[in-house]
């Protein structure tokens, strides 16, 4: 019979550790911030490519994307934006519903389009390393520089003879990030060429000796300007603005902004009505984000009234729970022969109802954990599956649908360690063990398609679609260079 086990929650830690509800990234990261009220001025309207990010602080794989994202931010510094949207708060939860969040990290990149406003939207899907970003993002900015050979150079000239033209004069066959920020920036009033050394008459016409060299031309009879600075987007963003204004990046704020107090309610209607072509999910009960760091205590903090996490006797019970062929995940904990007043039992015990705890506060779905008592059955189980003698406790994944197990090799039982472990299994990441013959008794049933598995939920990571994130290990690569022209 399953029967219910006191829980160990999460609420006094929570109180006791306020920066556990804060973002994930700092005002001082080079990651842009974004929020419900801001998004649309600061990435619809932009004129460049943004990445963003839609995360939750409580997030292991946030957490770990984290130095890989910031890294990227600095590597697209001027280039491109790179920005986070924290799922978490509850303001911004009507905006990570409109793009169709449903797991933890969502990039989603933001291109901008021919109609102003309206940009293109698309997942990301290349590798979570900062290389692997920068380089997938950085193919992803408009190109507004026109690409001359001889026979275009004097056509090219005459077309808006009044207007300012800048022509970069390059040994290179593609055109540079830097290029076609700088393309952007001045769009409308400098029209940007790249000519290339092979192309002899346009070199010797303007007096090129050396590459790579940037010419300004002011427009009318106004006689040329050659730059002669550090090949950097600062500088020579400088050196054309002699001639035209950049582009405001962000667009500004609207004029109903600095009206006064009575128009706040106004420009809040205003901001609501710019996301109305796409249909907001209703508003969610807050979610509870995790632990910045691992408490030092090992003794989890018990809270009155807490929800409880049941207790599975090994046989029929469990068999029926967890080990059919109907069954999809769940989390065992099998207790050891001596486990009352064993401390590593009871940490186990705690970490797993402060994880549940944490869920059922979030309103989201969690695979179920259980709590296997010793016995006689819980004994032919472990010797079944191959798993520790029962003088140990031990932790388990199961998945009676799919004729799996997933073992914890760690000996720590901290919430940090279990939920990391957790993580894993949603993201679908590490080794699995096929069920011995016997365990489940009946021939497993092949699974569904993975979409048709369970219904989606709104800002949860999904255990059976799971999202695939890069290993630490890769996260910490070198990015490419784009910062040069």
């Amino acid at each position: 019979m399953i029967r219910s086990v006191a829980l160990a929650a999460t609420a006094a830690y929570l109180l006791l550790n306020p920066a556990a509800a804060a973002g994930l990234y700092t005002k001082g990261s080079p990651v842009l911030q974004v929020d419900s009220t801001n998004y649309d001025r600061l990435i619809t309207k932009s004129n460049y490519t943004s990445i963003v990010e839609f995360y939750a602080p409580w997030c292991g794989h946030c957490q770990s994307l984290k130095p890989a994202y910031e890294k990227a931010a600095k590597s697209l510094d001027g280039l491109a934006k790179v920005a986070s949207v924290n799922c978490d708060a509850e303001e911004n939860r009507p905006l990570c519903a409109r793009f169709d969040v449903k797991g933890f990290p969502t990039l989603k990149i933001i291109k901008p389009s021919k109609k102003p406003g309206k940009p293109t939207v698309e997942d990301y899907q290349g590798p979570r390393t900062a290389k692997g970003i920068t380089d997938i993002v950085v193919d992803k900015i408009p190109n507004h520089v026109t690409r001359v050979k001889d026979n275009e150079l004097d056509g090219w000239l005459d077309q808006d003879n009044s207007t300012a033209k800048a022509i970069l004069f390059t040994e290179k066959g593609t055109t540079s990030a830097l290029l076609r920020a700088l393309a952007i920036d001045f769009l409308g009033s400098i029209n940007v060429a790249q000519i290339r050394n092979k192309e002899e008459k346009a070199v010797e016409a303007f007096g090129i000796a050396k590459f790579p060299k940037l010419v300004l031309l002011p427009g009318g009879d106004k006689e040329s300007l050659v730059y002669d600075g550090e090949m950097k987007k600062e500088p020579i963003s400088k050196f054309l603005s002699q001639v035209a204004t950049p582009n405001p990046d962000p667009a500004p704020a609207p004029e109903k902004a600095k009206k006064p107090k009575k128009a706040s309610k106004a420009k809040s209607t205003e901001s609501d009505s710019s996301e109305e072509e796409i249909p907001h999910d209703k508003p969610q009960k807050p979610i509870i984000p995790d632990e910045a760091t691992e408490e030092a205590s090992s003794a989890p903090l018990v809270v009155a009234g807490a929800p409880e996490i049941p207790e599975a006797q090994a046989g029929a019970d469990l068999q029926a729970a967890c080990l059919s062929t109907k069954s999809k995940v769940c989390v065992l904990a099998l207790l050891n022969q001596n486990s009352d007043g064993d401390e590593s039992a009871s940490q186990l015990l705690g970490s797993l109802s402060d994880i549940a705890f944490k869920h059922v506060q979030r309103k989201a779905k969690i695979f179920p954990f259980y709590s296997v008592p010793y016995g006689e059955e819980q004994e032919k189980l472990r010797e079944q599956l191959g798993l520790k003698p029962s003088s140990d406790l031990d932790l388990i994944a199961t998945n009676g649908k799919r004729s799996w197990l997933k073992r914890y090799g760690g000996e720590n039982y901290g919430v940090m360690a279990v939920e990391t472990w957790i993580d894993a299994i949603r993201m679908g990441e590490g080794k699995k063990e096929k069920f011995p013959e016997g365990v489940i008794g009946v021939e497993t049933v092949e699974p569904e398609p993975e979409a048709h598995q369970e219904e989606s939920q709104p800002i949860i990571d999904d255990q059976e679609n799971p999202l695939k994130v890069e290993i630490v290990e890769e996260i910490i690569e070198e990015t490419s260079q784009h910062d040069e022209l």
